[in-house]
Order: C-alpha cells, then sequence, then structure tokens
C-alpha cells in the first residue's frame, strides 16, 4: 500500500542500520519467548487494537463517499476483530509475530480493501479550519514573549497541546467526540515538569547558542497539532536562518496530515509575499515522506526525503507514533529530537510515567 516509487533507508540513520536500528520501541517479544504463544506484552497490545475497533467502526460508517458504508464498516470489525483473535492464538499468522507497525498495517489494509480510503477525511478537514481561523492569534501570543527561553518553550507546549488531538487513542476519540478540545486550555493543562523524559532545558541552552542549517520534522496530526503546534514551531526556527523541511504522510492514516493536505494548509497560510505572519517562508518545504502509518520505520522513507535529508542537522520525530512507539530510541548521525505525548496507558507503563505525560527527547551528536 505505500506509495509507487521505491522505498529507501532514510541516510542519516546510524550505520550499520542493521545493527543499530530497530524501529519499534517497546519490545512485544524477546528471541528466548515461544513463538507459538502470545506474550503477555503481545496480548496487551493486540487488547488496545481492538479497544479502537468501535471507534474506528463509527467514522467508517460515516464515511459518506462509501456506498453501503454501514455494512462494509461492520465487515471492517468483524475481520479486524478476528485477525487479531488469530494472531492471540498464533504470533506467527498474519505476517507476524505482531508489533505496533504490523498491528496499524493490518487495520489499514482492511480498511483499504473495503473501500474506505479515508474515514477521517471530514473531521480532519473541520479540525484544519478551526486551526487556520486560530493560527494568526497563537503566533502573535507567541511573538509578545520577548525572552526567547520562555517563547520556546511556550511553543514547545504549543506542541503538545496540539498533539492531543489524536483519533488513534481510544480515550481521546471519545473525548473528542463528546465535547472536543481547546488548545490554549491543553496548553495550560499539560502535566507539571519535569516530564518523562525532558531534554527541554539542555535543548533551550542548544538553541541560544547554535542554530541548525536545515532541519526536517517527521509532522504527525492534522488541525492544532500541526497548524497550532508544529507551525509556530518551524516558523521560529525560519527566523533563525534554518530551512524546514515538513514531511507527511504519503496516504491518510487515522487523522495524521497527508502530504497533500499539507500544501493546502500552508497555501492557506501565507499570505501574497509568501510569508507566514510576516516570517519569509520561502525556506519551508513540504515533503512526501512515503508513509501511510501513524508510525514509521525509517528503513523505508521515499526518496525525496533522502535527498533532503542528506544534508539535515537536525532530525525531528513528532507525535506518540512517530517519536515514542517508533524510534524513541533511534539514533541518528546529526542532533535529533523527538517529542511527543504518552497518550496509551502501555506507553506510559513502559516509560514509567504518566498517562498524558510529554516525551522531550534531545540528542546531541558532537561534531
Amino acid at each position: 500500500m505505500e506509495s509507487a516509487s521505491e522505498l529507501v533507508e532514510f541516510p542519516l540513520l546510524l550505520t550499520p542500520i542493521h545493527s543499530n536500528y530497530r524501529a519499534c520501541t517497546i519490545p512485544y517479544r524477546f528471541p528466548s519467548d515461544n513463538p507459538r504463544k502470545a506474550t503477555p506484552t503481545e496480548i496487551s497490545w493486540i487488547d488496545l487494537f481492538k479497544n479502537s475497533i468501535p471507534s474506528f467502526k463509527k467514522r467508517a460508517e460515516s464515511d459518506a463517499s462509501v456506498p453501503d458504508a454501514a455494512t462494509r464498516a461492520e465487515k471492517f470489525a468483524q475481520r479486524y476483530t478476528e485477525i487479531l483473535e488469530d494472531l492471540k492464538k498464533d504470533p506467527e499468522s498474519h505476517g507476524g509475530p505482531p508489533d505496533g507497525i504490523l498491528l496499524c498495517r493490518l487495520r489499514e489494509q482492511v480498511l483499504r480493501e473495503l473501500g474506505f480510503r479515508d474515514i477521517f477525511k471530514k473531521v480532519k478537514d473541520e479540525e484544519n479550519a478551526k486551526a487556520i481561523s486560530l493560527f494568526e492569534h497563537v503566533v502573535h501570543l507567541n511573538d509578545a514573549i520577548d525572552e526567547e527561553g520562555k517563547r520556546l518553550e511556550n511553543l514547545v507546549r504549543g506542541i503538545f497541546a496540539g498533539n492531543i488531538f489524536d483519533l488513534g487513542s481510544a480515550q481521546l476519540a471519545e473525548v473528542f467526540s463528546r465535547d472536543g478540545m481547546s488548545f490554549l486550555a491543553s496548553c495550560q493543562n499539560l502535566v507539571p515538569r519535569p516530564w518523562v523524559i525532558d531534554d527541554l532545558d539542555t535543548f533551550k541552552m542548544k538553541w541560544s547558542k547554535k542554530s541548525w542549517k536545515k532541519v526536517i520534522i517527521f509532522v504527525d496530526n492534522s488541525g492544532a497539532d500541526i497548524i497550532l503546534g508544529i507551525l509556530p514551531f518551524a516558523r521560529e526556527l525560519l527566523q533563525h536562518g534554518s530551512q524546514v523541511v515538513l514531511a507527511a504522510n504519503d496516504l491518510p492514516s487515522i487523522n495524521d496530515v497527508t502530504y497533500q493536505e499539507l500544501i493546502e494548509i500552508v497555501s492557506k497560510l501565507k499570505d501574497e509575499q509568501g510569508r507566514l505572519v510576516g516570517v519569509d517562508a520561502s525556506n519551508l518545504l513540504i515533503a512526501n515522506s512515503g508513509n501511510d502509518l501513524p508510525v514509521i520505520d525509517l528503513t523505508r522513507v521515499s526518496q525525496e526525503v533522502s535527498y533532503l535529508a542528506n544534508d539535515a542537522d537536525l532530525v525531528i520525530l513528532e507525535g506518540m507514533g512517530r517519536g515514542i512507539e517508533t524510534n524513541l530510541y533511534a539514533q541518528f548521525r546529526c542532533d535529533s529530537l523527538k517529542i511527543g505525548m504518552v497518550k496509551h496507558p502501555e506507553v506510559a507503563q513502559f516509560l514509567g510515567g504518566r498517562l498524558y505525560d510529554c516525551v522531550f527527547k534531545y540528542n546531541e551528536v558532537s561534531s
């Protein structure tokens, strides 16, 4: 289901890649485990994906672009449930043993086979429109903070607040459909620091002393996440003299922003002179990551992203899927930042943190 062009290894991963890189952060099983028997970790993650089926089914039922959506949504729920039950009985069925990437891929495959291309399209469009109307206000609030360190921290809090908007989390999908989410209230209500992984003070210090010539950001969700979280931060990087590449999914997955959607969003936010609220955005590039899942395996990215990343000196992986559940321990040949909110109890438990805790993991490579 990936994009038509061949996928390649991300060029900034520490080599040799096969011995230094594993995409999935949480080990579901160990070599000593019985290959025919699901481990307790595998079972708890299979259950987590199973618990999200009702919210996916509901979205699929209301997809007006699909004929007899209700019948097909019911089929999706049945088929994906059967696959998950199969994996519990025999972890090696369906291309297993299961991990976060396989469980996401199987869900997407079932949806696409039944004709569902983008079941979150309507909610993404609504949230993008809402966030676009707030963008200028959020940027002005940031710009009004004179002290650079405080402004940076406010921008980072904005990324976390935006990242709450995640319909892949069953609990958050429910909260969202019940009473929506306020971006500015979310900024105020983040769990207090220190976060479960908290390198913000180190990053602040580096920010004041160095500027990166090229930053590549693997972005996450539509709506507040990309528009009120990542774009104000990217704008600040542009002001620092960095070139910024935003790498977004090729195909729709949950409420993640796609490459095409991001092009539209940025063109709506720019003025006639191509500026983002007064800042020249000619150094802001949008790239197709080649990915089609809410998680990412960096041994499979588009040639476009590979080419653009060659001379980057900071890689940012944003969101729980790309920066925590996959790639938290990924090592790069340049500076890296993993930033995201913990939205599954299983992830909180693994990290020894709280639900809705924040991860801000900065690694500097000595030049």
